[in-house]
């Protein structure tokens, strides 16, 4: 099925399947969930007994109170629930955020920096910047980008992900986080946790340009890997075996504290040379449709919770 990040010649040709999509997302989401489903696993959407992980991801958008999860994975206001729980040694030092494309000032900015669309999945909604390789063209490209990012309202209706609805678009600029020797892009460190106690560890590394496929590998709180959790294919490679990451606990420890009180959320960390820095909140991983796990690991996942878990939709 499309994605929403589609290059331009693709969108327009899914144009019409694309906003259609979106009309279902916003007015008749289970319709949409149950017809994703169908599509994705070739199987009929579970939701009133949902047994693993994605099944119970699904239920949980139609029916749990997600009213906090819009100020939570909202990449820049995240910040306050991160402070509020004194966990701002993790944070990446923030640069500048703008609502308008005509409030961006590059000048003020160090010579190299990322910007991030606070709405986005970061396929497509992240660039790096070198003001040094911006000339005129560059930079008028580069903020047509960044328009378009602000103009992107509830993307979560392809996916039906409640949360995004209110969310109100930004982009932010932050530091660089420098690459660990030998790395083509930042190791992301996934840490699945359930009712505030981490279980796996998703690694994911290697990326390509876009982020649109990685090395990924799956390991339990002993680091140990488990290559048969998963499903690999040409976007989800599998990856090499990698060392276990400096101060290990303490990203455990980090991972518990920002899931306390969630039935289920996917804590994603980054860990460079034992510092340790926040990347984001994820409640509806891939919307709910994850196809890189083992229907044995996705039911496994979804075993450590239960929906009765969730406060419900007022």
């Amino acid at each position: 099925m499309f994605h929403p990040t589609l290059s331009k010649s693709g969108r327009f040709f899914f144009w019409p399947l694309i906003k259609f999509t979106e009309f279902m997302g916003n007015h008749f989401p289970e319709t949409l969930l149950r017809i994703r489903y169908r599509y994705v696993f070739k199987k009929k959407l579970n939701l009133n007994t949902p047994q693993d992980l994605n099944e119970k991801i699904l239920w949980a958008k139609l029916y749990a109170d997600s009213t906090c999860w819009t100020l939570l994975a909202d990449k820049y206001r995240v910040r306050e629930y991160i402070m509020d729980l004194g966990l701002t040694d993790i944070l990446v030092p923030l640069y500048a955020v703008w609502y308008k494309v005509s409030d961006v000032n590059f000048d003020v900015l160090p010579e190299t920096f990322i910007i991030k669309a606070n709405n986005g999945d970061g396929k497509g909604t992240n660039k790096i910047i070198k003001k040094s390789e911006l000339t005129e063209d560059r930079k008028n490209g580069v903020l047509k980008m960044i328009d378009r990012w602000l103009h992107r309202k509830n993307i979560g209706a392809l996916h039906a992900e409640p949360h995004y609805k209110n969310m109100v678009p930004c982009v932010i600029a932050e530091e660089l986080l420098p690459l660990d020797l030998d790395s083509s892009s930042l190791t992301d460190y996934k840490i699945w946790c359930f009712n505030g106690k981490a279980y796996y560890i998703w690694v994911c590394n290697d990326r390509c340009d876009g982020g649109n496929s990685a090395h990924v590998m799956t390991y339990d709180l002993d680091w140990k890997a488990h290559p048969e959790f998963s499903i690999f294919n040409s976007d989800y490679l599998e990856g090499e075996i990698v060392p276990k990451p400096q101060n290990f606990d303490r990203m455990i420890e980090v991972a518990e504290k920002l899931s306390t009180g969630f039935p289920e959320l996917r804590v994603d960390l980054y860990n460079v040379n034992g510092k340790i820095y926040f990347g984001e909140l994820t409640f509806t991983s891939q919307g709910g449709f994850m196809d890189f796990y083992t229907p044995e690991f996705n039911k496994k996942l979804g075993s450590k919770f239960s929906i009765e878990d969730f406060p419900r939709k007022k």
